[in-house]
């Protein structure tokens, strides 16, 4: 029995087909929604999966299209995130046999195919699948520079087989180790949710991060896109909160917070929290926000801010984070850009061994910080922001 499935996020498609494939049907997937129609009228499928919101042709008219032709009474169901009434009668107007609502699981959709269609003829025993088909696709970009001994490959691997919708990018800084290798074996068999960014020259985290994620704002199948740390000081779990949050606001960007808290597991050391603390008092009279912790190695962005956050390079390797922020408030105004970030406490937070900042480090920052403020003097900065702009007009 044969299955057309049309979206245009191939992360929802994927572990829709190979989960569909194990229980014995053949199913074809498609990007595409133009192509999708065309797979229709060639492939003649048994049964067709197709999302409502996508570019070009909407899933309604797929279904019109399908409705229309030869074979009329080709089932179809819908797995969409679009939860509006008047769109979910129209495709009920229109015919569709089934409408699924996203997130939604594996399992769920196995039976109303196997419902709707019945079962192959050949059936095979498989185990339950806790995988869920999510409304968002996210992208994160991991920085990694000698990581060979610290990268915990199977909480990623374990991570992306249960987690639908994610896509790692990890980004080799110029590794004088094996972690190019490391990668390389990290990504194999899982290519289409695994994506390895080698950097020749070792250039720093920041710079790292931002070729990452430009390089993943190219993808037209995320909705959002966010970096973590290798180390995984904070988890993957934490970092599915913040993708939660921004997903359910009017978030730009949502950035984890290491905040000490009742039920939260955060942990640093004495020194560095001392240090921390200092540092943290002088970002908050440069940006002028109440920040309680700018440089939690874990934040996460809608794709319409990324340019302004990260086309041009950063002054500093550490402390990007504080130039993100004060480029958003630079480009939108300070009160609109307050409005659009969200900082949101972590549950759990490990200061992990082999952290590449050491103390004599940290006292660096404070310089640092001082050359963001010369750099990133508001009327300066705000001239070159209406420059850019005539200069699209």
């Amino acid at each position: 029995m044969k299955i057309l499935a049309i979206d245009d996020q191939q992360l929802v498609l994927l572990p829709l087909q190979k989960r569909l494939n194990e229980l014995g049907y053949e199913v074809v997937i498609e990007t595409n929604a133009h192509k999708g129609v065309e797979l229709f009228d060639t492939e003649n499928p048994d049964l067709v999966i197709v999302d409502i919101n996508m570019p070009g042709i909407s899933g309604l008219d797929i279904v019109k299209h399908i409705r229309n032709s030869k074979k009329e009474n080709t089932p179809v169901m819908v797995l969409s995130g679009n939860t509006q009434d008047n769109v979910i009668t129209e495709g009920f107007d229109l015919g569709i046999n089934d409408y699924m609502k996203k997130p939604l699981s594996l399992n769920e959709i196995s039976a109303r195919v196997k419902r709707l269609i019945g079962a192959p003829e050949t059936q095979n025993a498989i185990n339950k699948s806790e995988v869920l088909i999510q409304q968002r696709c996210v992208g994160v970009v991991i920085p990694c520079y000698n990581e060979e001994e610290r990268l915990l490959s199977k909480e990623f691997t374990d991570y992306i087989d249960k987690n639908s919708g994610y896509h790692l990018c990890f980004v080799n800084d110029g590794s004088k180790d094996r972690t190019l290798e490391v990668l390389k074996d990290l990504q194999k068999g899982r290519e289409d949710f695994i994506t390895v960014y080698d950097c020749e020259k070792n250039g720093g985290k920041a710079e790292a991060v931002r070729q990452g994620m430009l390089f993943m704002a190219k993808k037209e199948d995320l909705d959002y896109i966010g970096f973590l740390d290798a180390d995984l000081s904070t988890d993957l779990a934490d970092f599915d909160d913040l993708v939660k949050t921004i997903e359910t606001s009017e978030f730009k960007i949502v950035s984890g917070s290491r905040i000490s808290r009742m039920g939260a597991n955060i942990t640093k050391e004495s020194a560095r929290k001392v240090i921390s603390m200092t540092i943290n008092f002088i970002i908050r009279k440069i940006l002028k926000m109440d920040f309680k912790d700018t440089q939690c190695g874990a934040k996460i962005f809608r794709k319409d801010v990324i340019e302004i956050a990260f086309a041009e390079k950063f002054v500093t390797q550490w402390i990007f984070d504080v130039e993100i922020f004060k480029r958003m408030s630079q480009y939108f105004g300070l009160k609109q850009a307050k409005a659009m970030l969200c900082e949101q406490p972590l549950k759990r937070w490990i200061h992990a061994d082999g952290s590449k900042l050491s103390m004599k480090d940290s006292v660096k920052i404070v310089a640092q910080l001082g050359q963001i403020a010369w750099v990133y003097r508001t009327k300066k900065r705000n001239l070159n922001v209406e420059d850019k702009k005539l200069k699209l007009v």
